[in-house]
């Protein structure tokens, strides 16, 4: 999940109050009568002028009232974080993918300095678990004998698809222990959710 502020969007002779988001990949605006959503590969053009930030795409122009965090939206729209830094993966950390079979992830990880291993053996500081089902979700309760205590697990799942849903993901890791704390895009078809084993149980 990215930022989130109250302001007021105006563009062409339309003006409207309600909430922007800024997720990791387009910058969003919810008013009672007014839905936008501007992918950042779209904007051709980006200002900051008195808290106003101003954002051209094939749309059209639309400025965002944000104040102080006019600049600081800017900032990342024009650098957006990339997927290695949004997984928190750390040099020398020892990662494990299960089922996940992403290539690119793979190198990302290694490129971070961190060992990677398609199978369980020790203490895991990250496990990536592919679950296109629910029956895929019956293995958070048993990997965690194979976690660090600070660790982390992510299950990585199709956007939507009805065979599979962020509910059925969290109840999953709810009822084997663990507890959710962030949500990634991590590519155009998956979706990532992270959890952690709670600190009372770390020991």
């Amino acid at each position: 999940m990215g930022a989130e502020l109250k302001t007021r969007v105006s563009f062409g002779r339309t003006r409207a109050d309600g909430k922007a988001l800024l997720e990791t990949d387009e910058l969003i605006f919810r008013g009672s009568d007014v839905r936008l959503s501007i992918p950042f590969k779209a904007i051709s053009d980006l200002d900051v002028r008195d808290g106003k930030l101003r954002v051209t795409s094939p749309g059209g122009t639309v400025v965002f009232e944000l104040g102080d965090a006019a600049a600081r939206w800017a900032e990342k729209i024009r650098n957006p974080p990339k997927r290695i830094d949004k997984l928190g993966i750390k040099p020398g950390q020892r990662v494990v993918l299960l089922g996940v079979r992403d290539a690119a992830l793979k190198a990302e990880i290694e490129g971070a300095g961190a060992k990677t291993s398609a199978r369980l053996s020790g203490a895991a500081d990250v496990i990536f678990i592919a679950a296109n089902n629910p029956e895929d979700l019956t293995r958070l309760e048993t990997i965690q004998a194979s976690l660090q205590p600070a660790g982390a697990v992510w299950v990585v799942r199709p956007k939507g698809k009805a065979a599979i849903s962020e509910s059925d993901v969290r109840k999953a890791a709810r009822d084997s222990g663990l507890v959710d704390v962030k949500v990634v895009r991590f590519s155009d078809t998956h979706t990532a959710e992270k959890f952690v084993i709670p600190v009372a149980r770390r020991g």
